[in-house]
């Protein structure tokens, strides 16, 4: 399993707390200056990921120009061949949109795992029904849509990790990997923000010629999905009725691409 998009040694959980004492502030304030709620402050000091797009955030707070443990990281880049007899190494996604593809996957699904199974652990100990939005600490609370916050319990996450190891094993046998519910087009998505921001942290990726090349698009996932509703429904404040394709209760109904679905089971039989 590839590392954290940060590592959890505790340097860099001690580093954001020292220097918020340091500069005298309080958790609220911190999360203030970041733009972040109280509860991911928190996480961030326990040792959390922090999302490409809070980076800038975290060091806006503390008054930093980089953070520490990256700026003085020697990370060399990510070699897409280490990963080709990874688990979750997609030939599917390799032949149709080339082997980024399937390198997102193979990253994102051990990062997003990993997420999902600490929260799991964490709603274990507590009240059947009680949601992420309810943890001291949720490590996928803020990736997923806000809408529905509140129907992200055990069941939810454990069909999630569910969902997950599915189209694992669909990499890992070269099945399609095209997604025809909601739940499975969005952990798609998560699995290739997971994998940008871990691939920027390390210093992008080095191909065949060793030189390391930028991965900041998830252009791939749009082309196999055909557009880029998760996107516009699910993440960018756009309220949705019940009925509407993207609400979260259709998110296990089988609504996408059933047609080639059809044509791929004749022509397997």
């Amino acid at each position: 399993m590839p590392a954290r998009i940060i590592k959890n040694d505790n340097t860099l959980s001690n580093q954001i707390k020292a220097r918020r004492t340091e500069l005298g502030l309080t958790i609220e304030e911190c999360a203030n200056r970041a733009d972040v709620g109280t509860k991911t402050w928190s996480r961030y000091e326990a040792g959390g990921s922090i999302r490409q797009d809070k980076y800038k955030g975290v060091c806006r707070a503390l008054n930093w120009h980089a953070i520490p443990e990256q700026a003085e990281s020697e990370e060399d880049g990510i070699r897409i061949d280490d990963y080709r007899k990874h688990e979750a190494w997609s030939s599917f996604l390799e032949g149709k949109y080339g082997e980024r593809a399937a390198l997102s996957f193979a990253i994102g699904s051990d990062l997003l795992y990993d997420k999902i199974d600490q929260d799991l652990e964490e709603l274990a100990h507590l009240p059947m029904g009680t949601h992420i939005g309810q943890l001291s600490i949720s490590w996928i609370c803020d990736d997923l849509p806000q809408q529905f916050l509140m129907f992200y319990n055990y069941d939810f996450l454990y069909n999630m990790r569910c969902t997950l190891q599915r189209l694992i094993r669909c990499a890992k046998n070269g099945y399609s990997m095209q997604a025809h519910t909601v739940l499975e087009e969005l952990i798609l998505y998560l699995c290739v923000q997971e994998t940008n921001f871990h691939i920027e942290i390390v210093g992008g990726i080095k191909g065949s010629n060793d030189e390391v090349d930028d991965y900041d698009s998830a252009e791939w996932l749009y082309d196999m999905v055909g557009d880029n509703d998760i996107v516009y429904y699910l993440f960018n404040d756009e309220y949705l009725e019940a009925g509407h394709s993207y609400h979260f209760s259709r998110w296990n109904e089988r609504q996408f691409w059933m047609k080639e679905k059809e044509e791929e089971l004749i022509r397997s039989t």
